[in-house]
């Protein structure tokens, strides 16, 4: 089976990107349109009832600008990994959110905290590590892409800015390299040719038979058919006039 059989377009690719973008969306203009705040329902650190931020947070944004600046990252990372490691993308997907939430819960400031960037850290720390670990030039250059577009988003597992859950990020990142060590993802091995193999033998490649010991081309010798042998002869009987009239 060739190496791009593995990677197949699907539904999923563009439904779940698409779905969770309309969710944070539409949870934000369900605050906006009954003037309320669901930032009760984000991650509150070391209490019970914060224990359902780690479901309900990703869904929950504090400002348009917050939102915005989770969308796009969100709807591209869901893309790629339901693309390269479709097999066992919804296991990422839950697992990251509830690993990092909870990682969040047992590290976090007595704050709320609410936002999918957890879940994109989860995302961006998952497939770049897998890339690496599997060695598969694909992957890896999906992880290098990775790094070109986000790799400002390492600084912000670090307390480098008031007013960002830091804990939520470095959870999340944290997450995404555990799951790319414990998740076995199905990963195709390219091709090889005949040359390419350990027991390849020279002598009995067809192909190399074409040519001598100094590369030189050898014309293959055609048995010349009997062309006597096999043509059907035809015998034409012309007639003059003079005979055909002697036989009337």
């Amino acid at each position: 089976m060739s190496a791009g059989a593995y990677f197949k377009f699907s539904n999923s690719i563009v439904l779940v990107p698409l779905m969770a973008v309309l969710a944070i969306w539409s949870v934000y203009w369900i605050e906006l349109a009954q003037q309320l705040n669901f930032n009760s329902y984000g991650i509150y650190p070391q209490t019970f009832s914060g224990l359902k931020g780690v479901i309900f947070s990703p869904f929950v944004h504090g400002s348009l600008k917050h939102l915005y600046n989770n969308t796009i990252p969100l709807a591209i990372l869901l893309a790629a990994l339901f693309y390269f490691y479709n097999k066992i993308a919804w296991k990422v997907v839950f697992l990251g959110i509830l690993l990092s939430g909870f990682l969040t819960w047992c590290i976090g400031r007595p704050s709320y905290h609410i936002g999918a960037s957890g879940l994109i850290y989860v995302l961006a720390s998952f497939t770049f590590f897998k890339g690496v670990f599997v060695k598969h030039y694909r992957l890896i250059a999906l992880s290098l892409v990775v790094v070109f577009i986000y790799g400002s988003l390492l600084w912000y597992i670090f307390p480098v800015k008031d007013g960002i859950s830091w804990e939520g990020h470095l959870g999340g990142f944290i997450t995404g390299l555990f799951l790319a060590l414990v998740l076995r993802a199905r990963i195709p091995m390219p091709n090889k040719y005949d040359w390419e193999r350990e027991d390849y033998d020279e002598d009995s490649d067809t192909f190399l038979q074409q040519f001598d010991a100094d590369g030189n081309f050898v014309e293959e010798q055609i048995e010349e058919l009997d062309i006597e042998a096999n043509t059907v002869q035809v015998h034409y009987t012309y007639k003059t006039d003079s005979e055909r009239k002697d036989k009337s």
